[in-house]
């Protein structure tokens, strides 16, 4: 919901609404890390099959590849602190972001989230987390599916990450080899396209993400991308679409038909 929809449906002022929305957001937070199906959880045992059984029946090249993954650029604004400015400032795109890596398993979950890194940083810097868990998490012959820019980590943890071919990559003379080889880099392409979706969706449906972020409020960020994130998409699996699509076109009694809280608050009753 829009801030102005807040301040028109319960006449309150905006420094008045800004200040309960920060404030119900740490306790918003709070309640929602110790929900069970709220967790990021790194994809292991049995899951680790049946998220490749579902890659497979659609992509029957990608044999062992269990999720995608892919970069995040947020932008945020100008610190006045020359130190921060400086490490937010990403030269390649000429602007002041925070990078953020999410990795998505086949049934639309993430399964890793690094939130709120220096935008200066190089992606190999940022995604380290990531390769760990590769690394000392994800057993041989398993892999995600990136873009052909995303870093791919070092030797320890070779052929865990897969992306399609570069532009003037070389490849085998056998010509069965070659079928072979553009064959498995197109469903590489196909499915890489996973993870753009679920960047898409964050962003989409969530358009305070697109406006920049308050660089002197890292915690406000974090709590921000960890709701949106995390949170949010168990949300909508519960209400219907008409709140989330068409919330500033209902008139108020429409919204507080919908509303799952008030039967938890205390009425007092005096007697005359």
């Amino acid at each position: 919901m829009r801030d102005v929809s807040l301040q028109e449906i319960f006449a309150l002022v905006p420094s008045t609404t800004t200040r309960y929305l920060d404030f119900s957001m740490a306790i918003l937070l709070d309640t929602l890390q110790h929900m069970e199906d709220g967790c990021i959880a790194w994809t292991t045992g049995s899951r680790l099959v049946e998220d490749n059984r579902l890659i497979v029946a659609r992509h029957s090249r990608l044999k062992g590849g269990f999720g995608s993954t892919d970069g995040l650029g947020l932008p945020v604004t100008e610190s006045d602190d020359p130190e921060i400015e400086n490490t937010t400032y990403n030269g390649w795109k000429s602007a002041h972001f925070v990078s953020n890596v999410f990795a998505f398993s086949p049934r639309g979950e993430i399964i890793h989230a690094i939130l709120n890194a220096p935008g200066s940083w190089h992606d190999s810097h940022v995604a380290r987390p990531l390769f760990e868990k590769l690394r000392t998490s994800t057993p041989d012959g398993y892999y995600l599916i990136a873009d052909s820019a995303f870093p791919r980590g070092t030797a320890a943890i070779q052929g865990k990450i897969q992306a399609p071919l570069k532009s003037g990559s070389h490849i085998t003379d056998d010509v069965i080899e070659q079928v072979e080889i553009l064959q498995f880099n197109r469903e590489l392409l196909s499915y890489r396209q996973t993870a753009e979706w679920g960047m898409r969706m964050m962003q989409g449906s969530f358009a305070r993400l697109c406006l920049p972020l308050d660089i002197n409020d890292p915690d406000g960020r974090q709590r921000l991308l960890e709701i949106r994130n995390v949170y949010m998409p168990i949300w909508r699996e519960t209400e219907d679409d008409e709140m989330w699509d068409s919330l500033g076109n209902m008139v108020f009694w429409e919204i507080c038909h919908c509303d799952h809280v008030s039967r938890y608050h205390l009425t007092i009753a005096r007697e005359e």
